[in-house]
């Protein structure tokens, strides 16, 4: 599984986004304005698995932990951000071509490695070229070939797409992360990134991170952070409402009521923050039939859903991923429960409601396994038997997913439309969960992206959505906020949903 299909942690997913600097140290969206600065050891708890710990900044990474240590040891090209949603981090600005395929990206002034030595256009090269060549690099850099990435000069990166995309610049804020041209894989966990914390020592998925006072982004408050991996929502909680922990990331709504109206505990709700849609295999089986998989959409109780699978810590959903993106259509009817109609098109598609059919989760994530729980009950009112199998978390991700009938998933970072199609949906996808192939999409994708006018290029996303909605194997019926608890002494926590919150440069203590 691949780092940024799962959480981006993904794991996306789990990322959150925090100080949201520039990349010439300019403004901050999405962080609460500090009135002070304060030094200090924020300590940090994050969900992860011992035995899953990744230190491959282009790896696959399927923890939390290893997420945020990376992403405050390494900078990505860019970052997510508010308006625009696309912010520079170690390129500092980037142009493109007339016709759309070339783009130039601009190293940041100033920018070094942790061991002093200046980042150069040939170490990002280096760095792209590796993050292509994994298994998911055609879904991490989509119409980027090796080949095509190449440098100009010691500060100018230059990517040539095998189409015209007008967004390439969203599609490097996840997992670009810079190493030094030539690191080995033997070497890989020991690079040097160019990050605001530098690592200090690291075992076992713990880790110390120390300011960077040479970083190029701007001025960091804290001396040093702290990251402890917890495999259970729970137990972090119980670490930080102990006081062991100044913060709980992406901690989930279960804690989030076990701490209410604990004055010393603040919670950082961020709207928006991760999908869990339910994956209907497209290609063949039994939900091929899109009337099959409009009559499990229409079977569902969303708000039923939010309400007591995210205890009221979410929103519905309406089957589109994409939906903290300025350029999401909520213009798109809002599917509602119709079981007269779910068992009309059942019965209209031949399917066979006598069988039980399996619906496979997972316990990785709080209120996974619940989503399915609940589905069940609600489809079997629809004439739908389901059954709901806990898988552990290796087989899960190793044999059904992109494999399975019928499945629950999870992203973490709540990114673009684009993103989303370009990851999951378009048919050459590496990370095509529900194995759907639509020319008509694939179409509208490639004639949205290349097209330059921001008005025009909105219009035509709106079509990708709308066939998105009405045909696809996704059944997204809420998403959750993202909930981080804080012991009441920090402050600046990033408010963004997705990748940025674990961005922790800007935060500080107060005294």
């Amino acid at each position: 599984m691949d780092l940024t299909r799962r959480r981006i942690l993904q794991a996306g997913g789990v990322l959150g986004v925090a100080a949201l600097l520039t990349a010439c140290g300019g403004g901050s969206p999405g962080v609460q304005p500090s009135t002070t600065t304060g030094g200090g050891t924020l300590r940090v708890g994050a969900l992860g698995r011992t035995g899953a710990i990744t230190r491959d900044p282009h790896g696959t990474q399927s923890n939390e932990s290893d997420y945020l240590i990376l992403s405050l040891l390494y900078d990505t090209l860019t970052i997510p951000a508010l308006k625009p949603n696309t912010a520079p981090r170690l390129a500092a600005s980037w142009t493109h071509s007339d016709d759309l395929k070339t783009w130039r990206f601009e190293l940041a002034e100033g920018a070094t490695f942790h061991d002093g030595s200046p980042v150069t256009a040939q170490d990002a090269v280096f760095s792209l070229r590796r993050l292509r060549e994994t298994p998911a690099g055609a879904s991490r850099l989509p119409g980027i070939e090796a080949r095509n990435i190449t440098a100009d000069g010691d500060r100018t990166v230059v990517l040539v797409s095998d189409y015209a995309n007008a967004e390439l610049p969203l599609l490097t804020r996840l997992t670009t992360f810079v190493v030094p041209d030539g690191t080995t894989d033997q070497d890989i966990a020991k690079a040097p990134g160019t990050g605001p914390f530098k690592l200090d020592w690291y075992r076992d998925g713990n880790a110390r991170l120390v300011r960077n006072d040479d970083w190029y982004g701007g001025e960091i408050h804290l001396d040093a952070i702290e990251v402890k991996i917890f495999e259970s929502p729970q137990a972090l909680a119980n670490a930080l409402l102990a006081g062991q922990l100044d913060l709980a990331s992406n901690v989930g709504a279960v804690a989030a009521r076990t701490a209410a109206g604990r004055a010393d505990i603040q919670t950082v709700r961020r709207p928006n923050d991760m999908a869990m849609p339910i994956v209907m295999r497209t290609a063949d089986g039994p939900f091929a039939d899109p009337r099959v998989r409009e009559a499990l959409r229409l079977a569902v109780d969303r708000e039923a859903m939010v309400r007591q699978v995210l205890s009221g810590y979410g929103s519905v959903a309406n089957d589109v991923l994409g939906t903290g993106d300025p350029a999401y259509d909520r213009s798109l009817p809002q599917r509602t429960r119709d079981l007269d109609k779910a068992r009309r098109l059942l019965q209209e598609a031949g399917f066979d409601t006598s069988k039980t059919y399996e619906l496979l989760t997972t316990e990785d994530i709080s209120g996974l396994a619940e989503s399915a729980t609940l589905f069940a009950t609600q489809a079997r009112e629809a004439g739908v038997d389901i059954k709901v199998v806990k898988q552990e978390s290796a087989t899960f991700w190793d044999k059904t997913w992109l494999h399975g009938d019928l499945y629950t998933t999870y992203w973490g970072t709540n990114d673009s439309v684009v993103f989303f199609a370009s990851k999951t949906m378009v048919s050459g996808s590496g990370q095509n969960e529900t194995g759907w192939k639509d020319p008509e999409f694939d179409a509208a994708y490639q004639k949205a992206i290349g097209t330059a006018d921001p008005a025009g290029r909105a219009e035509l996303l709106r079509e990708l959505q709308k066939i998105e909605y009405e045909r696809s194997g996704y059944l997204l019926w809420g998403m959750a906020d993202g909930i981080d608890l804080a012991r009441s002494a920090v402050q600046g926590l990033p408010t963004l949903p997705g990748y940025g919150r674990v961005q922790l440069e800007k935060a500080w203590l107060a005294t």
